[in-house]
């Protein structure tokens, strides 16, 4: 397991670099100058040079992307042309607004998905199954940013049950720790910022959670039915046990390993692909991060973002495969 452990991280060096590559190249071959972002159409020439100069823009490319890698070997993504502050520093701001939010649909997605899927797996062909099913296509199928909206309007708007968009209330004080909200709310014993920063978080999490849920549900349906349909579970019902103890105790662990899968995946794609998400609920998170940096053009944030975001998904990725061990005790790895 140690070894198996060390080669991943291993890898980890290689897709970093690969990741810091291409978007380096893409970032650097759009038409626009992040200068002229900065100034606007009208600066001068020389102030441009000068700005251009203070930046190190005239530099060759292979220059830049030497000096860049050097700097995140050692920690520092940068600075941010648009805002003059280090990207470590908004990613540090920004990056718990989307963890939380993302946690926070995976849980509903993982809940409600197995426990649909284990149900319409346990009833196959009945009116739960086919109802569950036929939803869970719909939910795979609809636009997020059309479904964020519908919620807003019915929820926030007509309903007024929860807030329309941010994270707290402006009314609401709230000592920040570690920029959780809802940690830094139980960790102050602040009641009143905890059910607020909850009630704001639930919208965009039920919409982010839409299409993971309906992928849960049908991977953990068509599993279970695989492994129902194994010789020892039939073994298991010819001994007498009950429905519910050869689903939840026999077949539903060995089930679990596809299922584990599709949420370790659905994980790292909610890390950075909330974007529709934050913008549509104005969450302040790594999605608008980075779509405001696209725009302005601003190099080192566009980079920076998404390097982490890769390494997260490779981290998650990483995490799922040893939890196979834990749920098949069969597989080994040398």
């Amino acid at each position: 397991m140690a070894r198996y452990v060390g080669r991943r991280l291993l890898e980890l060096v290689p897709v970093a670099f690969g990741v810091l590559l291409v978007v380096f190249i893409i970032s650097h071959l759009t038409p626009a100058d992040p200068v002229l972002v900065i100034l606007g159409e009208h600066a001068s020439p020389a102030t441009v040079e000068r700005l251009r100069a203070e930046l190190r823009l005239n530099d060759p490319l292979p220059v830049q992307f030497v000096r860049y890698v050097g700097g995140v070997l050692h920690g520092d993504l940068g600075r941010s042309i648009k805002q003059n502050e280090r990207v470590t520093v908004q990613l540090a701001t920004r990056f718990p607004a989307t963890f939380e939010l993302t946690i926070a649909a995976m849980l509903i997605a993982s809940a409600v998905g197995i426990l649909t899927g284990v149900v319409a797996a346990a009833r196959q062909n009945s009116w739960f199954d086919a109802v569950s099913m036929f939803a869970a296509l719909v939910g795979f199928s609809m636009p997020i940013f059309w479904l964020g909206i519908m919620l807003i309007l019915l929820f926030a708007w007509y309903l007024g049950w929860v807030p329309i968009s941010g994270r707290l209330d402006y009314t609401i004080e709230l000592t920040r720790l570690t920029n959780f909200y809802l940690l830094d709310a139980l960790l102050t014993r602040n009641w009143a910022a905890l059910g607020n920063a909850a009630r704001h978080l639930i919208l965009p999490a039920v919409t982010l959670s839409t299409v993971p849920l309906a992928i849960i549900a049908r991977m953990t349906r068509s599993s279970l039915l695989e492994v129902l349909r194994q010789d020892y579970v039939r073994t298991a019902r010819a001994k007498g046990l009950a429905e519910r103890i050869v689903v939840m105790r026999h077949a539903l662990k060995n089930a679990f390993i596809p299922v584990v899968t599709v949420i370790g995946l659905n994980v790292g794609s909610l890390l950075g692909g909330a974007i529709l998400t934050e913008t549509i609920f104005a969450w302040p998170g790594m999605g608008r991060l980075v779509v405001d940096a696209i725009f302005a053009r601003d190099y080192p944030v566009v980079q920076g973002t998404v390097l982490v975001i890769a390494l997260l998904f490779v981290v998650v990725n990483l995490l799922v495969d040893l939890s196979y061990a834990y749920l098949d005790p069969r597989i080994r790895y040398g």
